[in-house]
């Protein structure tokens, strides 16, 4: 389902997602209001991306959106008046939740703004994202929580862990060529760009 927001006292309403044409959204997904969709993205059955109440959100170039994928945010207006703590700023625009290119969100993972997730990144099953910036090439272990911190382009968070110190995010370790998931996102991004564009070729 791809659908228009409904206009409040804290967005505008009406606004149509701008999905490009390469990109696949599955109809037992919803993609609601001011969401962009790069090129290849996949949205999966059960993916919830409802910029019905903080906005806009982007999803960059070949990022994977999967099953039961929740990406919602906090108002970031209110009658009219931006609230920049809503707000992240990249490359001078400010989104709601901005997702880079090559991102994988893994079954049931969550993405609460303001966050951005940035280039390459991995955020495994049920990890949750909120009022954070995490980096490019990082990894997001299963059942991870991230809030209110940066992390450090090239890191993981270990599985279950719960990240709420910057102090916590600075200590966290590098991803080497030993990591046992330091490739893992480059077969995951190839495996759903081919999802993506096997789905629409049999939609035509």
């Amino acid at each position: 389902m791809i659908e228009r927001n409904v206009g409040t006292d804290f967005s505008a309403g009406g606004i149509l997602p701008a999905v490009d044409k390469t990109a696949y959204v599955h109809p037992l997904a919803a993609v609601i209001g001011a969401v962009r969709l790069g090129r290849n993205v996949m949205v999966a059955p059960g993916a919830s991306v409802r910029a019905d109440e903080g906005q806009p959100f982007f999803i960059g170039d070949d990022a994977n959106i999967q099953d039961g994928v929740v990406i919602h945010a906090l108002e970031t207006e209110l009658a009219g008046q931006p609230i920049p703590a809503n707000r992240v700023t990249v490359d001078g625009s400010d989104f709601a939740v901005h997702v880079g290119k090559r991102v994988s969100l893994a079954h049931q993972a969550q993405l609460h703004g303001p966050c951005e997730v940035s280039d390459d990144t991995f955020v495994g099953m049920k990890a949750f994202v909120f009022r954070s910036r995490v980096g490019s090439g990082c990894v997001l272990e299963p059942g991870a929580m991230v809030m209110g911190v940066t992390i450090a382009n090239g890191r993981y968070v270990p599985a279950g862990s719960v990240i709420r110190t910057q102090a916590a995010a600075d200590a966290l370790p590098l991803i080497t060529e030993d990591y046992p998931m330091a490739r893992l996102n480059e077969g995951v991004v190839h495996v759903n760009v081919q999802l993506a564009r096997a789905y629409r070729e049999r939609d035509k």
